[in-house]
């Protein structure tokens, strides 16, 4: 089996450099890329499935965004916005060194790509948008700000474990074994032994400071961004999805690139794909 590589590259915000981690599978020198980024509390890891599936073709990137996983914190919390992640990810594709990039994003990864393909003259050639869009669900966001606040640390890895996957039942079936990579991707051990989730809790000061009024707001720059794009793309919505609504992912198909949507069933938000007919649909849009 493929093994992945773990490198860094320095970014800089207002308040200084930092360095974002990121895996790499597959041919260094191939100019094929596609860039998988994960959701707001998870990490790079959660692609493994899905890049060991698409490494025949592709030099696959999967980064942590700054605040998780293997990536620095920011010095200045107020920073963790999707903004700042663009201008990380432009230096991403600036070291990857090719002309265009193929992208891949759950939730708040769709949204930074999004951010990115909106831009002239961007390196995104196509997209796939896995359970997000411009118009967000106000309480979903809240319910989600509220398990970011929550940091909350246990005496063991059962206890830990049993949290992950209690917060992230809207993912849908899974078995044990792929529960058990859910949990342990997004967990690690203090010193004194306790567990805990493996990202900034600062990550929260976004939501806390949200209302329906700022909300609105930035919906409007993110339809702004959205009617902007101009490449391919495909829309994958959790049927029982809190955060994407059909009702906007109906708008996403008649508006900008004009998405075209697929709906899983017995998913919410949001669909992991680590399972077969999940990376076949990712496999089909990127290839076919």
């Amino acid at each position: 089996m493929t093994q992945p590589r773990i490198n860094m590259v320095q970014c800089l915000s207002p308040a200084g450099l930092h360095r974002m981690a990121y895996k790499e599978w597959g041919d260094p020198k191939n100019a094929n890329v596609l860039v998988c980024v994960h959701g707001v509390t998870r990490v790079s890891d959660d692609f493994d499935a899905l890049a060991i599936a698409m490494s025949d073709h592709y030099r696959v990137i999967c980064p942590d965004v700054v605040g998780r996983g293997r990536s620095n914190w920011l010095k200045d919390p107020q920073f963790y916005v999707v903004p700042q992640y663009v201008s990380d990810m432009v230096t991403l594709v600036a070291r990857l060194d090719v002309p265009q990039v193929d992208w891949f994003g759950t939730s708040m990864g769709a949204l930074i790509g999004m951010g990115l393909a909106s831009l002239p003259e961007t390196p995104v050639r196509r997209m796939l948008m896995n359970d997000v869009g411009p118009a967000l669900n106000f309480d979903a966001l809240k319910r989600i700000g509220n398990y970011i606040g929550n940091d909350a640390r246990f005496a063991s890895y059962d206890e830990a474990r049993a949290f992950v996957r209690a917060i992230s039942t809207p993912f849908g079936p899974h078995s044990e074994a792929e529960w058990d990579k859910l949990a342990r991707d997004v967990l690690r051990q203090d010193a004194d032994g306790r567990w805990r989730r493996h990202y900034d809790p600062a990550l929260a000061l976004a939501f806390r400071t949200l209302t329906v009024e700022n909300a609105k707001q930035g919906e409007a720059a993110l339809w702004a961004a959205y009617d902007a794009i101009r490449c391919p793309m495909l829309l994958v919505r959790g049927a029982e999805s809190d955060l994407l609504t059909r009702d906007t992912a109906q708008q996403m198909t008649t508006r900008g690139p004009r998405a075209r949507l697929v709906e899983l069933p017995g998913v919410g938000h949001a669909p992991t794909f680590m399972h077969d007919e999940q990376i076949a649909l990712a496999r089909d849009f990127f290839l076919g």
